[in-house]
């Protein structure tokens, strides 16, 4: 797992330190951990989109008066309108004490059914884990080349050395679908299929009216 250093500003709390550090394109943080008392500080807003516009997960060395702490990024909330990060949460972590996180999902392969016309339709794109530092992945693989149409793989079906999956184990990752514009013509041609015959039934039944009158 990559990690990124940050150099941090110890800041005051409250308001008005909060807005002020907005203002000067900062993003309030805190920093906590297990027996650890929580740490207060700001980082440029620029700082923080190695972390927050990525597909892995990422730890990092925060450097807070001079001491190194290996955390994780825990939550960041974002601006209801402008979508910028307002604050962020950072988790220390310690080698034997275990964690709850959300860990990105990669999808890989290509499906069998893909193969055959269908679409890979994926419902999640974090997975929430729990397990040991060290065991930290950077983001699960789920690989999805031995599905055919129709098949599934749920939460249960995932299996990570060192990993718990708290995520309900029925919980639906990916479904191999038809897509609908092609069931529906398919659904047409079975319809005009059964009209033919049909029509065709008619029209010999017509016929054998119309010889049996003729033989009258």
């Amino acid at each position: 797992m990559e990690a990124i250093t940050l150099e941090v500003t110890p800041r005051e709390t409250g308001k008005k330190a909060t807005k002020a550090a907005r203002n000067a394109g900062h993003v309030p943080c805190v920093m906590y951990g297990f027996e650890e008392d929580a740490k207060s500080f700001s980082v440029p807003a620029l700082d923080l989109r190695q972390l927050i516009h990525t597909d892995e997960f990422r730890r990092v060395n925060v450097v807070y008066e001079g001491t190194s702490y290996e955390c994780v990024v825990k939550r960041v909330d974002f601006h209801p309108v402008t979508d910028v990060p307002i604050h962020a949460d950072f988790q220390i972590l310690h080698p034997g004490e275990m964690v709850n996180l959300r860990i990105p999902v990669h999808f890989d392969g290509v499906s069998i059914g893909q193969k055959n016309g269908a679409i890979a339709q994926t419902f999640v794109n974090k997975i929430r884990v729990r397990c040991l530092p060290k065991d930290l992945p950077d983001h699960v693989v789920v690989d999805i080349s031995p599905l055919n149409i129709g098949q599934s793989l749920m939460v249960r079906d995932l299996e990570v050395e060192g990993v718990e999956f708290l995520s309900p184990a029925d919980q639906t990752l990916v479904t191999i679908t038809v897509p609908r514009g092609i069931v529906s013509a398919e659904d047409e041609e079975a319809d005009d299929d059964a009209a033919g015959i049909l029509a065709e039934g008619e029209e010999g039944e017509e016929l054998a009216e119309g010889e049996a009158e003729a033989e009258a």
